[in-house]
């Protein structure tokens, strides 16, 4: 039982690292979008995403590792850190403290998302409205006035149905 426990410990260190670089990652790109440096933008895309992915494949192990300890326990799933961490006293402090500093971390990033979403679905909204014009200026083409209206000709001549 200590081996899985001191396995899960260490599962819950390595995604504390993993959620600290995320949130690094985050920051960097907001201050990216700052600046409008695409790069950095992209370059920060990529980074949070193996982040991600890296998270994905510790968080799937750490399931199996306390579907594990729950057996052994005999406690019915689902079970959270901290009824691991009642059951088993002697590392209970050390679980907890993980527990809520990587609850703290995930907090801070869901936060720093947040915002960027909401800023990238405001610049998305108005690209597309962009979008949305130029494609109804393409609809229209033809000879223009000099008030910018479209001037569609009467008739069509022999020349223009060859072409």
């Amino acid at each position: 039982m200590s081996r899985q426990i001191s396995e899960l410990e260490q599962i819950l260190q390595q995604l504390i690292a993993e959620h600290r670089k995320l949130l690094v990652y985050v920051e960097s790109q907001q201050a990216a979008m700052k600046k409008f440096d695409l790069k950095a933008m992209g370059d920060s895309a990529n980074l949070q995403e193996a982040c991600r992915l890296r998270i994905g494949t510790i968080e799937r192990r750490r399931r199996i590792v306390v579907t594990q300890i729950a057996a052994q326990l005999k406690v019915p799933e689902p079970v959270t850190v901290g009824q691991i961490a009642g059951l088993y006293p002697p590392r209970a402090k050390a679980l907890l403290l993980l527990r809520d500093e990587l609850k703290g971390l995930a907090e801070q990033i869901r936060s720093s998302t947040y915002v960027a979403g909401k800023i990238t679905g405001a610049v998305l909204g108005h690209l597309n409205t962009v979008v949305r014009l130029l494609a109804g200026a393409v609809e229209k083409a033809g000879i223009y006035n000099k008030h910018g209206v479209p001037q569609v000709s009467k008739r069509i001549g022999v020349m223009e149905t060859v072409g």
